[in-house]
């Protein structure tokens, strides 16, 4: 009890002195802020809080539509957004207008502010401008298997990320530059490492051949509690 409360204190302590209130578990999630220790948890606690959610986005200047809820059977979903011109800070989206569960998108802003554009000015001195994806929502079950637990997909908290445009005209693509040893694979490195304090989910071509040529990023409910997976 005397370690644990010791624990408490000294997390207190250190949050309170460094200034970072992100960095304590009962503050509030401001996506402006930087990534803090609890911040991908306060993400994904977001999947109960739709309101929240996207007044966070609003705060933060994050463009979207509220999309209306779907029900496909097993699937669907009640949160999701429309990312328009750009989203964030203008990192287009390719494909377009892409429909996502809010604390997905929430994720997605903070990782293209915290981790893709200052990975792109060290590794390139150049801009993302582009993130690649093969979508979000789609009714099927892990692996697109005809049984067992359904996909983060099933419920649009899922993202796959291929690749990335640069303003100097760079394509990093998973596929193509994952395996190699110049700045591209360090920056995919370094991104899909960056991930891991947001997603509650993220798995990259070290995890099987399934993810050879992208990077799965999701907010499973059972990363508010602390149950997190990074490979």
């Amino acid at each position: 009890m005397a370690v644990a409360l010791l624990a408490a204190l000294a997390l207190v302590a250190w949050g309170v002195l460094r200034r970072r209130p992100q960095d304590l578990p009962w503050t509030a999630l401001d996506l402006g802020q930087p990534v803090g220790l609890f911040t991908g948890r306060k993400l994904t606690g977001l999947t109960s809080d739709a309101a929240q959610c996207r007044g966070l986005l609003t705060q933060a200047g994050v463009r979207f539509t509220a999309l209306p809820a779907r029900h496909d059977g097993h699937c669907g979903y009640d949160d999701a957004v429309r990312l328009t011109d750009g989203g964030a800070r203008d990192v287009a989206l390719s494909p377009a207008n892409l429909g996502i569960a809010c604390p997905v998108a929430a994720a997605l802003a903070m990782w293209e502010w915290n981790v893709l554009l200052p990975a792109a000015r060290r590794h390139f001195d150049a801009r993302v401008t582009r993130i690649d994806h093969y979508g979000s929502y789609s009714c099927r079950r892990l692996y697109g298997r005809q049984a067992g637990a359904w996909s983060e997909h099933s419920t649009a908290d899922a993202i796959d990320i291929a690749g990335f445009r640069l303003s100097d005209g760079t394509r990093i693509s998973v596929a193509r530059d994952w395996k190699g040893t110049g700045p591209k694979a360090a920056f995919l490195r370094e991104v899909r490492d960056g991930a891991c304090g947001l997603f509650a989910t993220v798995l990259s071509p070290d995890y099987n051949a399934a993810h050879r040529d992208h990077f799965h990023l999701d907010q499973a409910a059972r990363g508010a509690r602390g149950w997190r997976a990074c490979r």
